[in-house]
């Protein structure tokens, strides 16, 4: 499929978008429709059965904590639909001290670190899963589907080779998508919701890369540290990236 849409529209999903296009190592690109990205998918309507259908959805990887689970469900059951759930374990947000003088990106950016460290488990299995060509195309998603899910993309796109100003720029494009999510979640549920969550710059991520190169030398050294074999990074690259010679897509 040459330039499909990258932002894939759903009556009842605020943040899906394909992680195909890239430029990875090698001169090759990221596969189209081989890993999608998303907001929570408990709430998928029927509306969107279609649009779904066509995707081909074998895997989803759902990362939220269990008592999110429990609270709002999961993707509706379907015949061949593989659903894993890899929860991502870290502090609490609003435990965590917010100063007047914050610096917001490098505040995300340490969040996002605590991911790495005591998500580390659940962060190692989204990775292997996502490295098994047989159960792609496969959708890795959170709740607002861009810190969670947005540090398991970066991470994925990283190992395949794209650049850091691009893994950035990827997950900063979900805040287009933040103030649909954030309306519809203030309909939902009458607790506030606190905006700089729902804030995506792209310099967080960036900070974010530099720290785990900064703890573990790349982020191939992280994720073999966390229990990532070589095989599994090899087969990562071997089914997300084109093959030699097949034309570029746009990014």
């Amino acid at each position: 499929m040459e330039n499909p849409s990258r932002t894939i529209a759903f009556d009842a999903l605020f943040n899906f978008r394909d992680l195909g296009g890239y430029p990875g190592l090698d001169g090759r690109t990221t596969r189209w429709r081989r890993v999608f990205r998303s907001d929570s998918l408990h709430g998928i309507a029927d509306a969107d059965a279609a649009a779904w259908a066509e995707l081909g959805v074998k895997t989803v990887i759902d990362l939220r904590r269990t008592f999110e689970v429990t609270k709002f469900g999961r993707v509706p059951e379907a015949a061949g639909l593989d659903y894993r759930h890899t929860p991502i374990r870290h502090l609490d947000w609003g435990r965590v001290d917010y100063p007047e003088d914050t610096h917001h990106p490098r505040w995300l950016a340490d969040r996002y670190l605590n991911f790495a460290e005591e998500g580390a488990d659940g962060l190692a299995t989204t990775l292997s899963l996502l490295a098994d060509p047989d159960r792609a195309p496969a959708v890795v998603h959170c709740m607002a589907g861009k810190d969670r899910t947005g540090v398991v993309c970066a991470l994925t796109l990283a190992l395949v080779g794209v650049a850091d100003d691009v893994i950035a720029e990827d997950y900063a494009l979900s805040t287009a998508a933040m103030t649909a999510l954030t309306e519809h979640l203030a309909k939902a549920d009458p607790t506030p919701v606190t905006p700089r969550y729902f804030e995506c710059p792209a310099d967080a991520m960036q900070l974010f890369l530099d720290d785990l190169r900064t703890k573990h030398g790349s982020v191939e050294g992280y994720v073999r540290d966390i229990g990532v074999t070589e095989e599994q990074v090899a087969a990562l690259r071997s089914h997300l990236l084109t093959a030699d010679g097949e034309p570029a897509a746009r990014r």
